[in-house]
């Protein structure tokens, strides 16, 4: 995520017992102080082991409880979504791969870190009710110029003839048709053996310009580039076949998993193209040859999350500027917008200092409905409370949960209503059990339960995510509700998740008396 530049500067009825009476009562509409549905991310980078793992040496059972507890954190922050690094270089964080591990598990590529960590976060994340989305880096195949210490069935030791060397590192020649089939085939491996929520992919596409370097495809672009008047539009169009190819494949296999990409937060600015923002800085349609809007206008990606790491009112590249422009050219996709905590631990970034920054910007995004939400740069920056922003988010923004945006070009059928819901006191608390509703119109199973709570007086809103009491990633029919205090009336209603969090019409109240 823009990691050079980074590094370089540094989420029916009851049947009532003895202690407890029932009664159904019908919802009110009134309107939420929060918003109900939120994406909430944050991206845990694995390269040079910036956010975990932080130590190669770490037994397999260290490295499982380091990353559990990062998960614990930002549980509690309030994060709905995990973005995870799984391809940092053209290597694999995960067992079902093509590709060698990754010498960010175990200090040595190709050596078996003894557990596959993309299946433990997966698992881990959705324990906590929070979207894992396996985060690839497309086309860098080394991070450094440290040849020697690739492994021998590394990709670049196989198939040479497929890579460029740009400012010291790496590069799958984007120009060649065998590199997109051969980078497609990586990305569904995951797809297909993977329970993961989402395909997410970084900026990291032609490279970024350095000066005094040229990339060498003039061989490739002779070779292919015939229906092109020049190598920019042959470039770009190289992007778009990947994108495209990438879409229809994900899709294909699984036609509910999310497929989004982060960009640099400058599509294109308005002295390079009619079409683009107010802004002066680099885009990615000139610098990465990535044409980010288009895919949007195309269909191609389900969100777009641009890295929008600008304060509010930056002369250059102001947030608020990039914020509207990006809003009015999401054609009925969503919008995600990458923000910058990390900069606050940079001494050239004075906006960043000021505590109100990232929170009105959280302000500005909620303020537009076409803005689905945040994904955060980087994990310890979040748990680092970088400037008091967890606080900020746990104490106000993220205080209560949010079920993620629904993407109703993918899915639109909601599951049907539990059945059976009971509830009785027990050891002291609340047991909740239900039975799984009757299948779905589409057939999708169900995937998982959101519970609310409510009080004597209070309003019965569904709509306010203060009254969800748990959001559950799994299909267990039961709940032990141990929050509650002697004497007072607890109200309980249930409804059904699909896998792309359609909800379902609620089941019944239940009303508790806990004696």
């Amino acid at each position: 995520m823009q990691l050079y530049r980074y590094l370089l500067t540094t989420l029916c009825f009851s049947i009532i017992f003895s202690l407890s009476i029932a009664q159904t009562v019908a919802p009110e509409e009134v309107t939420p102080t929060q918003p109900k549905r939120e994406f909430r991310g944050v991206w845990i980078a694995t390269v040079v082991n910036l956010d975990w793992p932080t130590n190669t040496r770490a037994t397999a059972e260290n490295q499982k409880k380091e990353l559990a507890e990062e998960l614990n954190i930002h549980q509690q922050n309030g994060i709905n979504a995990i973005m995870f690094q799984v391809r940092p270089a053209a290597d694999a964080l995960y067992a079902k791969s093509r590709e060698p591990w990754s010498k960010y598990l175990t200090g040595k590529q190709g050596q078996y870190p003894g557990y596959d960590p993309l299946e433990f976060a997966t698992t881990e994340a959705h324990k906590r009710g929070m979207e894992l989305h396996a985060w690839f880096n497309p086309y860098r195949a080394t991070f450094d110029n440290k040849f020697w210490t690739l492994a021998p069935e590394h990709i670049t030791r196989t198939k040479p003839e497929w890579f460029f060397i740009y400012d010291g590192i790496k590069l799958f020649n984007p120009g060649l048709p065998e590199v997109r089939e051969y980078i497609v085939q990586v990305i569904l491996d995951v797809v297909k053996n993977y329970d993961v929520d989402g395909i997410h992919m970084d900026d990291y596409f032609y490279p970024y310009p350095v000066r005094g370097q040229v990339i060498q495809d003039a061989d490739t672009y002779a070779k292919y580039g015939q229906d092109f008047d020049n190598i920019k539009d042959w470039r770009r169009d190289n992007v778009d076949k990947l994108v495209h190819m990438l879409a229809d494949s994900i899709h294909k296999y699984k036609p509910n998993m999310k497929f989004g990409i982060s960009p640099f937060g400058i599509w294109a600015n308005k002295s390079q193209h009619p079409d683009g923002s107010a802004t002066n800085g680099g885009s990615s349609y000139i610098e990465n040859f990535a044409d980010t809007r288009k895919w949007m206008q195309e269909g191609w990606i389900d969100y777009i999350n641009p890295q929008i790491y600008w304060h509010i009112g930056n002369r250059a590249a102001s947030f608020d500027t990039l914020l509207n422009w990006w809003s009015n050219n999401t054609y009925n996709r969503h919008l995600y917008i990458g923000q910058a905590p990390y900069r606050f631990y940079e001494l050239r970034s004075p906006a960043f200092k000021n505590p109100s920054e990232i929170p009105n910007q959280i302000r500005m995004i909620r303020a537009n409905p076409r803005v689905q939400g945040s994904v955060f740069f980087r994990s310890q920056s979040l748990i680092g409370n970088a400037n008091h922003l967890a606080d900020s988010l746990r104490k106000d923004f993220y205080r209560y949960p949010a079920l993620p945006p629904q993407m109703l070009w993918l899915d639109s059928i909601p599951p049907n209503a539990p059945q059976n819901f009971i509830a009785h006191t027990e050891n002291k608390g609340v047991m909740l059990k239900w039975q799984a509703p009757l299948p779905a119109s589409d057939n999708e199973p169900v995937y998982g339960y959101v519970i609310y709570r409510f009080q004597e007086n209070e309003k019965f809103d569904l709509g306010d995510p203060k009254n969800i009491l748990h959001i559950q990633y799994d299909t267990t029919a039961f709940y032990m509700d141990s929050n509650v205090k002697p004497g007072q009336t607890y109200f309980y209603v249930i409804t059904a998740i699909d896998r792309l969090k359609n909800e379902s019409e609620r089941s019944p109240t239940m009303a508790i008396t806990v004696q």
